[in-house]
């Protein structure tokens, strides 16, 4: 049975961990070694201040955190949010775990007074995005550190009252 909670700082090192483990396998198919190589190292760690900012979840299979992933308010307009780090355990991908974990993502932020999600999502993910009611916008490039972007897709859902969100 799957749990989902709020993360803590005290969660780093499983998380850590987890990211570390899921996307080198996960995007190498979507990604040439070049974009890789440069990305994953800044991509692939837990970032303690959204660990700690009770908009960041875990789903725990057993006690064990099998996936992660959150939102944050837009600091540009009051009723967006964006999708954040989200994330499933190679090994569990397929199993629910991440349509739990963005119903529960969705759910918090409408309750918190978004209207929106955004998503900047890999392109490994955009089909998972769509199967959860996410539109695509179009490519973008992500800005990691300067000098190094990461290709991405932005994607977006409505979380209005009786629409389809999740």
């Amino acid at each position: 049975m799957l749990t989902i909670r709020t993360t803590t700082r005290a969660d780093l090192a499983e998380v850590d961990a987890l990211l570390a483990r899921a996307f080198p396998k996960l995007l190498k198919a979507d990604y040439p070694p070049s974009v890789l190589v440069t990305a994953l190292p800044l991509i692939s760690r837990a970032q303690p201040a959204l660990l700690g900012s009770g908009t960041y979840y875990a789903v725990l299979l057993e006690g064990r955190i099998v996936g992660v992933g959150g939102w944050s308010r837009d600091r540009g307009i009051a009723e967006r949010g964006h999708v954040r780090h989200v994330a499933t355990d190679a090994g569990q991908v397929r199993r629910g775990i991440g349509r739990a974990l963005m119903t529960h993502v969705a759910a918090q932020a409408r309750a918190a007074g978004m209207r929106e999600l955004e998503c900047w999502a890999t392109r490994t993910a955009v089909p998972f995005y769509a199967s959860v009611g996410f539109v695509e916008e179009g490519p973008m490039e992500v800005t990691l550190q300067p000098g190094i972007t990461f290709p991405s897709v932005r994607m977006r859902l409505g979380l209005a009252e009786g629409g389809r969100a999740v």
